[in-house]
């Protein structure tokens, strides 16, 4: 029985140190690439993470996406998001990694689907709320983005970028009392806010 539990106790062993030397080489590879963009060599930062790439490795893809992105490979950063979040369905961050591509190549029905499905895991999720809120904007649907853009705003009321956009949005909605406010709570935050004057002048102070 001895001799089967030393035996056990190896055969444990000996993953648990190959587990630990491929964590070690994960962490060098990381530390490399992260070395290489602070530097801006964005191609060398590719390297040392493909040089041990799993298609397994959600961390691995998710960078591999972001790093693909910043050289303008845009369809292979593509593929690394999405592989990321085939292997992470529920996580947030891939889906709004995958939205720089896409929107670089003018895929804008890709990424408002990414937005929505992210506002499905998380419903306030405000950095999403605040760039689908945007896209609404520059479509002219003023409704649909006041109603993303006073959801960060009763979240975090002094949140500036949103508290504006909700104030042109109020604007373009004809409530110039509302945008009044929130221009007036804009130029709190940063008094010498172009945009906010621009509109208080619009409205007539």
């Amino acid at each position: 029985m001895r001799k089967l539990m030393v035996t056990l106790a190896a055969i444990l062993f000996v993953p648990a140190i190959m587990l630990a030397q491929d964590n070690s080489k994960q962490i060098t590879a990381f530390a490399e690439s992260y070395a290489k963009e602070a530097a801006g060599s964005y191609a060398d930062a590719v390297k040392p993470l493909k040089a041990i790439y799993t298609d397994s490795s959600y961390e691995i893809n998710l960078r591999l996406g972001w790093l693909t992105y910043l050289q303008g490979q845009f369809t292979e950063s593509l593929a690394y998001y999405n592989r990321a979040i085939e292997l992470m369905p529920y996580a947030i961050e891939p889906r709004l990694g995958v939205a720089y591509p896409a929107s670089a190549q003018g895929n804008w029905a890709f990424v408002v689907m990414q937005y929505k499905e992210i506002l499905k895991i998380d419903p306030n999720q405000t950095l999403t709320l605040y760039r689908m809120g945007l896209i609404l904007y520059e479509r002219k649907e003023y409704q649909q983005a006041a109603e993303h853009f006073a959801k960060i705003v009763n979240l975090y009321p002094f949140d500036h970028d949103s508290l504006l956009m909700l104030a042109w949005t109020s604007f373009q909605l004809g409530k110039t009392r509302e945008a009044k406010v929130l221009f007036q709570k804009a130029l709190l935050y940063n008094p010498n806010d172009k945009s906010a004057q621009e509109g208080l002048s619009l409205i007539g102070k």
